[in-house]
């Protein structure tokens, strides 16, 4: 049953992500590509590139710090960095411009010291607000490539008396090596279809990505084959990013090894020294936005508008319906793939080869001479947030199911425990966790998404994070903060009530 239910939901899926796809290089047809769009193009490759290289490159020494430092409250911060995933990404914007922009901290330092001003908006701005959303998920990526050194190493290294240079050389940088590849191009994926950041910091025709050049064709221009034209450009370079980085998926082992809970050495010296401040100016960095958004958000809490409670209701009702949507075509697909249907992997991954936009194109232009776009615009923005959340939930099932059906599976085919009592009595109760965790996750994301309702939604049928970027454009910032705050709060109130669940109300 979970083959049969894992191969239609597949279908679908491929329906829902390819037909959009198909109508929309339909509609660009035979129409070149302009000058303008390369340049958007041009500076899509080229913030993501750096982004991906930025990222990476801060979290190799904090997750080198990490790995080999033990100190209190180090569980906590490691848990806390996956506190910017589930963070809206237009928060975590007005936070970094609350910081870095032209009234922030940091430039009201400079002025202090007689020092220029820096300007956030532009390129420069992206790659920040790329790095404070992404070095996070660097870190933990290459935190477990250092936590999966085989203690028999880290023993046959210090009986063969290497110093920290030597272990450097000989076991640390054979990992990175491993390692480093997949976590650059998962980033730069990632940014590729970056929308919310460059919409608020791309400052101007010159820093203008595809996905904000599809969104002002439509929006400004209604310039429907010129979206489809730029459409296609984001598939061919998100889909060949994606590709690319699934061959680097698997990092190459370090041989076998028998547990792996020795600590690495922790030279002292000036060493010390050095990863107490990395440590140290990384809190800071992701610490100081936050707190910014705080302080600005509570007063601005007293004076927030009638409609932004309706766009947060909109905003919670996105996530109620994405988020078990996305989990459970997640968990039907996981089920199939443990069960032998191999080919149902690539299908979970296919919707990270478009966009939000992208897919919000196609089914704009399909409804279009049907509907008014604005009529359908939640329907439409639950149902292409499910379709992208869904690839970030099969990978937290994915391993989970494989483990049930190796441990439970022909127990559960000799008592013939299929359909919903299967369900009911074995996948619910083993998966609990993930399950919690996978629709945690997929509800936080969907709350704070700003993508295609950007395309759809009128005055009047806004979701909270749009709400916000009109604020913020309306420069109503204390409002734009108070709005934040709410926001955050939900995000996180859903992900902690689903978590929880997963738990089993407990608060292990």
């Amino acid at each position: 049953m979970a083959r049969r239910a894992g191969a239609l939901i597949a279908a679908g899926l491929a329906a829902l992500t390819l037909v959009p796809v198909a109508v929309v290089m339909m509609q660009a047809g035979g129409r070149g590509v302009s000058a303008p769009d390369l340049a958007a193009l041009r500076f899509t490759l080229v913030q993501a590139a750096l982004s991906a290289l930025a990222s990476v490159a801060c979290a190799v020494p904090l997750a080198r710090a990490l790995a080999r430092r033990r100190f209190p409250g180090r569980a906590v911060l490691i848990v806390m960095l996956g506190a910017p995933f589930l963070l809206p990404v237009i928060v975590a914007v007005l936070g970094l411009l609350a910081v870095f922009g032209r009234a922030g901290v940091f430039n009201s330092a400079l002025r202090g010291i007689g020092l220029p001003e820096v300007s956030i908006f532009g390129l420069g701005g992206v790659v920040l607000a790329h790095v404070f959303l992404n070095m996070p998920l660097a870190t933990r990526m290459l935190l477990q490539g250092w936590q999966a050194i085989p203690a028999e190493r880290v023993r046959l290294a210090e009986s063969l008396g290497f110093g920290p240079r030597d272990h450097w050389c000989h076991i640390e940088r054979p990992m990175l090596r491993a390692v480093l590849p997949g976590a650059l191009l998962a980033i730069f994926a990632i940014c590729l279809t970056s929308f919310a950041v460059v919409l608020v910091l791309g400052g101007g025709p010159s820093a203008t990505t595809v996905e904000l050049a599809i969104w002002q064709a439509i929006r400004f221009e209604f310039d429907l084959p010129r979206a489809a034209s730029l459409a296609v450009l984001q598939v061919l370079a998100c889909g060949m990013a994606v590709g690319v980085a699934g061959l680097f998926t698997s990092a190459s082992g370090f041989g076998a090894g028998l547990d792996r809970a020795m600590d690495l050495p922790a030279p002292g010296g000036w060493r010390r020294g050095v990863d107490a401040a990395v440590i140290a100016m990384a809190v800071l960095f992701l610490a100081a936005p936050m707190l910014a958004v705080l302080q600005r958000g509570v007063p601005g809490l007293l004076s927030l508008p009638a409609s932004i409670w309706s766009a947060a209701l909109a905003s919670l009702i996105v996530a109620l319906l994405a988020a078990p949507m996305a989990v459970g075509a997640a968990l039907a697909l996981a089920l199939g793939r443990a069960q032998g249907s191999r080919w149902l992997e690539p299908m979970a991954m296919l919707p990270m080869a478009g966009s939000q936009l992208v897919l919000g194109t196609g089914l704009f232009l399909i409804a279009f001479p049907f509907i008014a776009p604005p009529r359908i615009a939640l329907p439409i923005t639950v149902l292409v947030t499910a379709v992208m959340a869904l690839p970030f939930a099969y990978r937290i099932l994915a391993p989970q199911a494989r483990s049930l059906q190796a441990d439970y599976g022909r127990l559960a085919a000799s008592l013939d425990l299929r359909g919903w009592a299967a369900l009911r009595l074995l996948i619910i109760p083993r998966l609990r966790r993930p399950l919690g965790f996978a629709l945690g996750l997929c509800a936080a994301l969907a709350a704070g998404d700003l993508g295609v309702v950007a395309l759809f939604a009128t005055e009047d049928g806004v979701t909270l994070p749009l709400a916000i970027s009109r604020l913020m454009g309306a420069y109503r910032m204390t409002q734009a903060a108070g709005a934040a705050l709410v926001l955050v709060a939900l995000a996180f109130g859903l992900f902690w009530i689903c978590d929880r669940w997963g738990h089993g109300g407990t608060a292990d």
